[in-house]
């Protein structure tokens, strides 16, 4: 027995000790293949952690804008794609801005909160402007006022330095399920002088207010856009569709603060629906925020009131119109607009070389007449105006420019140089016949940007007798007032880059020169026959790197 037990030990104890063997290997294995699925992870995780970070691509989208470029909101995909570059925005990006190899990389400023990605933007701005004689008007040009020869302004030249121009704001792109959203923020320093604390307006220290300039929140499904907020004017004319994107609007690449005289153009709260029918049509509908306008804003001519309403503003008695009911370029957002201007664009792009719109803007005014009595009459008045603007290659980095528009009632979206109606003497509204362009070409070779632009405003006559029977007022030939017929600007400009890195930013020379002139629609005695202007811009603009993310469609 014994024996016969030791043989079976002798037989068992190898077999054991082979499968325990067996089994430790096996084990070995598993660890192993373990140790390498976790490294695996590792590596996988790492490399989603460094594609979100490389997101976004610095690329300037607009040479003299320095804003970011996108015809539509991005939103970032899960798990992020690989960066690549966008389309420059039109033939308006130099060589500074155009995307190339020097350029890939990330953003320097460009971060990543949650699933939104946040891009600033702006630009530092030093601006000269000499003028030949002195309008009174800071950087930017009231092209209405600008003084006859035979007054004190008109014996005096001006230069000035400022840095007024200089912008800062944010855009931020997120999405939940099929939406994309869209937020963007621009500021300015061009706001309104008020009483600064110390050093005086002007004497000791420039104290430039910090504004609002676009503030607005986008969101996007499938073919439908939806906008709310403070944005540029659907009237403003576009560069491509109908893109909200500063970028993507025309408002001429000059350096003066407010523009190209004859273009339509605002900055203005409401509500907008686009539907994008395709990548070449595409429809808009907003809401805006309007204001009964009589002229006298920017510069403008403004028209000549009844002696009713002139006496009831002067003396604070009740049934005040100035300001309460209409704004003549003095009121501060206080008159009583009836409803929202409706506006509509539709915009063709068959390609990248041209586009084309037309629009169209509904307002509407009512009026309470400051007359004794329990009641006072209403007068309501629904104008409007149109525009047909175009803009296509002519040759390769040549882009010819053409907005044209006729109002009646509308002269308010001509940068307010016309009014939108007179009021007789029976307290009736009476619209007023306008009518603007804003044509020219952009030429980008090599390193510059070459513009040249013409300018031009026409406001017709509409005039009534006052409430005496003999007193002239509206908008005309009343009296050597200055009421503008005509007002014209023809531009010249260049913009050169002479710096660029995606790590730092890009820095631009403009150059800009404008001869302006007006011509009232009466001239007695000696009195001149038109008001004639020379300036000059030269500015330096240091331009923030980043763009926004590029990645999701």
């Amino acid at each position: 027995m014994i024996k016969r037990l030791a043989c079976m030990l002798a037989f068992a104890l190898p077999l054991a000790m082979a499968q325990s063997s067996a089994d430790t290997a096996s084990e070995i294995e598993q660890l192993k293949q373990m140790l390498l699925d976790q490294q695996k992870q590792i590596n996988e995780l790492k490399a989603k952690l460094g594609m979100a970070v490389n997101a976004g691509v610095p690329v300037n989208a607009h040479p003299a804008l320095g804003e970011v470029a996108s015809t539509k909101p991005m939103v970032p995909a899960a798990p992020p794609a690989p960066p690549t570059f966008s389309a420059p925005p039109s033939s308006t990006t130099t060589a500074a801005q155009t995307p190339g190899p020097d350029n890939a990389g990330t953003s320097p400023l460009q971060f990543k909160l949650g699933d939104a990605y946040f891009t600033p933007v702006g630009f530092m701005d030093m601006t000269s402007v000499t003028r030949s004689t002195n309008p009174g008007s800071g950087i930017g040009t009231n092209f209405g006022s600008i003084p006859y020869g035979n007054t004190q302004g008109a014996a005096l030249s001006e230069t000035r330095l400022s840095i007024q121009n200089s912008r800062i704001g944010m855009r931020i792109d997120t999405g939940f399920g099929d939406y994309k959203v869209m937020g963007y923020w621009e500021s300015d320093f061009l706001g309104q002088l008020g009483n600064p604390p110390n050093g005086g307006l002007a004497v000791s220290s420039n104290p430039y207010v910090f504004r609002m300039r676009l503030y607005w929140v986008d969101v996007m499904k499938g073919k439908n856009e939806f906008l709310a907020g403070q944005s540029w004017s659907l009237m403003t004319p576009n560069r491509r569709g109908v893109s909200p994107l500063p970028a993507d609007i025309f408002y001429s690449q000059d350096v003066d603060v407010n523009y190209q005289l004859g273009l339509t153009w605002g900055r203005i709260p409401g509500f907008r629906y686009a539907y994008h029918a395709s990548d070449k049509v595409a429809f808009a509908l907003a809401l805006e925020n309007s204001e009964p306008y009589v002229g006298g804003g920017n510069g403008g001519s403004g028209a000549v009131l009844p002696a009713a309403i002139s006496t009831t503003a002067t003396t604070g008695t009740i049934g005040s119109v100035i300001g309460g009911q209409i704004n003549n370029g003095s009121s501060v957002i206080s008159a009583a607009a009836l409803m929202p201007d409706i506006i509509a664009k539709l915009a063709f792009d068959p390609s990248k070389k041209f586009h084309a719109e037309i629009d169209g803007v509904m307002i509407a005014n009512k009026i309470a007449f400051p007359m004794t009595g329990p009641a006072f009459p209403t007068n309501t008045k629904v104008g409007g105006g149109g525009s047909i603007n175009l803009g296509f290659d002519l040759a390769p980095g040549f882009r010819v420019l053409t907005n044209n528009y006729y109002s009646n009632g509308g002269g308010r979206y001509i940068f307010g140089q016309a009014p939108d109606f007179i009021i007789r003497a029976n307290g009736t509204a009476s619209l007023v016949h306008s009518a603007s362009t804003a044509s020219g070409f952009e030429w980008t070779t090599g390193k510059n940007l070459l513009y040249m632009y013409y300018g031009g405003v026409y406001i017709d006559k509409n005039m009534a007798l006052d409430a005496n029977g003999t007193t002239k007022i509206g908008y005309g030939p009343i009296a050597n007032d200055g009421q503008n017929r005509t007002i014209q600007e023809f531009t010249v400009g260049t913009n050169t880059t002479l710096a660029k890195s995606p790590k730092w930013g890009a820095l631009n020379l403009m150059l800009q020169y404008s001869y302006l002139q007006r011509n009232p629609w009466l001239v007695t005695g000696t009195s001149p026959s038109n008001a004639s202007l020379s300036m000059g811009f030269l500015n330096l603009r240091y331009t923030l790197p980043g763009s926004a993310p590029t990645i999701g469609k």
